[in-house]
């Protein structure tokens, strides 16, 4: 295995390139990282502006569910064709900068962009059909799409310039940033904190350690990557830890997909199985928030159990989810210092080199945070900023799919099938979610039972 020394660091695929622990004013405009904090930036500055000032609207396009009664054709009315120009004029001049400040040929990039942007069409139009919009997340149909063409008729060299999985990751990060309120913590207060940020570094910790040391996982990355995947909320997860492990492409398509299999059967069997027990919607709602992964499967599972159970469900979900950042910023240190030190000689890492491999997303994912929950929340009331993140969420959903399309056509199945190891990182997966919901289920018998704690006083509706 390849030694990483302080002026070497992993590439987007994986390979060894050299690199400087210097770090440069022009990184500011001329890095993908920093690249996408601006976007990220820039999308919700317009769109606070737009919302607060009511003088234009900057909503993204969005498809409503389709079918079982709703038509399609109905939705695509004159307004929503210009809001999906408006998504697709406003990512594209902001990542066609990017590349131009990069030297990516801006003439091979636009068309390339088109090309995906209209993939992306076509996976939001298909993830939104009542059926697969239910049970589904985007992030499988993205997938899908991207792993059809890329193992049958191949990707064209015209597309293959827009494919930068990272990049769009990147960004959504930071714009998914605004949205996670740290007064989240105040609604369900020591009982959320107890049941989602106990449980969940100690479920990361036990995968780690069984991943790497029991089942013998080479692939670092990888193991990480599913441990955050299964111990926070899927996908949104695997990308943080993913980008910050720098895993390859295979590693969070793998990972998502383990994760979009099993959280559709949880969602499923979870609630029927809490009822069958008799737990209780405030117990099984917050048994449902700390071990599905996905907040919409989440929220879908809760509701089966009532109103009460979806909004303990939600809570909780929503507590854990703020932990991204945080897990995110662990898991890059982690790796800088420990996982890819190889010799007694490379013990100390500086913090200039700390700070040159650690992924500027994460600041910009903690400074839109802090902004949202300390600067406008104050200022503008807790109404508006959701009116905002209502604004933000589509941008952020158009550059994940963006992300995921690009994944789906840069690996094959050959490519996918060597990564499972021998069925190794199923086994992970399971062990892991097993290991999640028993210590989930003891966190949420002790807070919640009634037992050894007063019940919370929660406002349903």
């Amino acid at each position: 295995m390849a030694v990483i020394h302080a002026n070497v660091a992993p590439d987007r695929d994986g390979d060894l390139v050299a690199a400087t622990s210097k770090t440069k004013l022009s990184d500011l405009w001329k890095t993908e990282d920093w690249q996408a904090v601006w976007i990220g930036f820039i999308i919700i500055a317009i769109g606070a502006l737009g919302v607060i000032s009511g003088s234009f609207d900057f909503s993204a396009a969005k498809f409503s569910t389709w079918g079982n009664g709703n038509s399609l054709i109905e939705q695509l009315t004159a307004g929503f064709w210009g809001k999906l120009a408006l998504t697709a004029v406003v990512l594209g001049i902001l990542f066609t900068v990017g590349n131009a400040l990069r030297g990516v040929s801006v003439k091979k990039y636009v068309p390339a962009f088109a090309g995906l942007f209209v993939l992306a069409v076509i996976v939001r139009l298909i993830s939104a059909e009542y059926t697969f919009n239910r049970y589904l997340e985007w992030a499988f149909f993205a997938l899908a799409v991207g792993l059809l063409i890329a193992n049958t008729v191949k990707v064209p060299n015209w597309l293959k310039p827009a494919v930068q999985t990272e990049f769009y990751i990147k960004a959504g990060l930071v714009i998914m940033g605004f949205s996670v309120l740290f007064s989240n913590i105040v609604n369900f207060g020591l009982y959320g904190l107890g049941i989602a940020w106990i449980v969940t570094p100690v479920v990361i910790i036990f995968m780690w350690v069984f991943g790497t040391k029991v089942l013998k996982i080479d692939n670092k990355p990888l193991v990480i990557t599913l441990a955050t995947a299964t111990s926070v909320c899927g996908t949104s997860a695997a990308i943080a830890s993913g980008a910050a492990s720098k895993a390859k492409k295979t590693d969070l398509s793998l990972a998502v997909s383990i994760s979009i299999i099993f959280t559709v059967l949880m969602m499923v069997f979870e609630p029927i199985i809490i009822k069958a027990v008799g737990l209780g919607e405030v117990m099984g709602g917050a048994l449902i928030g700390g071990t599905v992964d996905s907040t919409g499967a989440v929220t879908v599972a809760g509701t089966a159990l009532g109103e009460t159970a979806q909004t303990v469900a939600v809570l909780v979900k929503s507590i854990q989810n703020i932990l991204i950042g945080f897990i995110a910023f662990a898991v890059a240190i982690f790796f800088t210092t420990r996982v890819e030190k190889k010799s007694a000689s490379e013990n100390k890492v500086s913090a200039a080199e700390i700070w040159y491999r650690l992924p500027k997303f994460i600041i910009g994912f903690f400074v839109a945070s802090i902004i949202a929950s300390f600067v406008f929340q104050p200022l503008v009331g807790a109404d508006t900023v959701s009116s905002i993140n209502k604004v933000l969420d589509q941008y952020k959903n158009w550059a994940f799919v963006l992300a995921f399309t690009s994944i789906g056509l840069d690996t094959n199945f050959r490519e996918i099938k060597e990564q499972f190891q021998g069925g190794k990182p199923l086994v992970l997966y399971i062990v892991g979610q097993l290991f999640n919901i028993i210590l989930t289920f003891l966190a949420v018998y002790l807070l919640l039972s009634g037992k050894f704690f007063p019940l919370p006083n929660l406002v349903v509706g």
